[in-house]
């Protein structure tokens, strides 16, 4: 008995060590909530929610060195809900298996270039996002830089991406998916998308400006912006935050044209305080423009929104959010009964990483 306890303990061990050399780490983030929200001409209700602020995901990530600089790498990762342990995150083509990323890429002194399913580069998800800008980030429903008021591309498919060395805290970013879901077709039957970008991130200062167009030539089945086939969605994302210490006051600004659709404008203005051992964000945000596509009666929109987050830690892993925040719209939105335009959203839920 005493030996097979031994012959255990050093084969686990061995398996430790292998483990550990090929630099494979397991990870996950769970988050559920309760959530209180309105929408205008609808009814109050109160449910669970996963996944308000931060998806709820596991993944596996990993890198090889392969000598003179260069390595190999890979990011494997599945979203789902707590609520009822389905699958989240699909889009497009994608609907199970590693829906919020599963990426491979090569890094060295030439920068880092890779190939896959991954966020866009103003998603605000993934590895290769460079937004900036705004406090509450794309997380905290209606209060989310890349809510339904203004213009964003989530993750795509067939994409490459490539990033240059960082020089002297810049860096520069290209991504191109061959279809934003299904590039089987004949190239201009498929939708695809183009994303250029810079970042600069040294001392106190970070900041990012993202110029991102889709064509929608892959028609309805592959719907990006709200739009059809043929109508092109043009997007420009600028973001700056300074570092004061406890104060990170932010400013963030999207320009969005669409063919036949939406073309607004939309400020931001938020911070980021440390308060009593926590971080508070707050935000406030206004669009105007018009939307193309109302056929009838006003077509000028115009809508805003406040809210306030707090993030406590009660340990390294884990972490109280509580989340309040008013979205109001007018013009041709005025009556929108989506909390995102016209509504109130409260929120109390935990965090928990591994």
């Amino acid at each position: 008995m005493k030996k097979t306890l031994l012959a255990m303990g050093v084969l686990g061990a061995f398996s430790s060590l292998a483990f550990a050399a090929s630099n494979v780490t397991l990870y996950g983030v769970i988050e559920e909530g309760v959530l209180v929200e309105k929408a205008k001409h609808q009814d109050t209700t109160v449910q669970l929610r996963s996944s308000f602020d931060q998806g709820s995901r596991w993944g596996i990530k990993g890198v090889e060195e392969l000598g003179n600089g260069y390595s190999v790498g890979f990011i494997l990762e599945q979203g789902f809900g707590v609520d009822d342990g389905n699958t989240s995150n699909g889009n497009y083509t994608t609907s199970s298996g590693f829906t919020r990323e599963a990426f491979m890429y090569v890094n060295g002194g030439f920068g880092k270039f890779g190939a896959g399913r991954t966020g866009t580069l103003s998603s605000g998800a993934q590895s290769n996002t460079i937004l900036t800008g705004w406090a509450l980030g794309t997380g905290f429903g209606l209060a989310s830089w890349t809510s339904a008021i203004g213009t964003s591309f989530s993750r795509v498919n067939n994409a490459v991406a490539y990033s240059t060395p960082s020089f002297s805290g810049l860096s520069l970013h290209a991504m191109y998916s061959n279809g934003i879901g299904d590039d089987t077709n004949k190239w201009s039957k498929n939708s695809h998308y183009y994303g250029i970008g810079a970042k600069y991130q040294a001392h106190a200062i970070k900041s990012s400006l993202i110029f991102e167009a889709v064509d929608n030539k892959g028609g309805i089945n592959n719907l990006v912006g709200n739009k059809l086939n043929g109508d092109t969605a043009y997007v420009v994302n600028f973001g700056f935050e300074y570092n004061l210490g406890s104060v990170t006051p932010m400013f963030a600004y999207q320009w969005a044209d669409q063919d036949n659709g939406k073309k607004t404008n939309m400020f931001g203005l938020s911070a980021k305080v440390g308060v009593a051992g926590g971080d508070l964000m707050v935000g406030g945000r206004y669009l105007f423009g018009d939307d193309d596509s109302i056929k009838e009666g006003d077509d000028k929109v115009r809508a805003w929104n406040v809210a306030a987050a707090y993030v406590y830690p009660l340990s390294k892993r884990t972490a109280v959010k509580a989340f309040a925040g008013y979205a109001d719209g007018s013009k041709a939105w005025k009556d929108t009964e989506n909390v995102v335009y016209n509504g109130y959203q409260v929120y109390l839920g935990l965090r928990h990483s591994f």
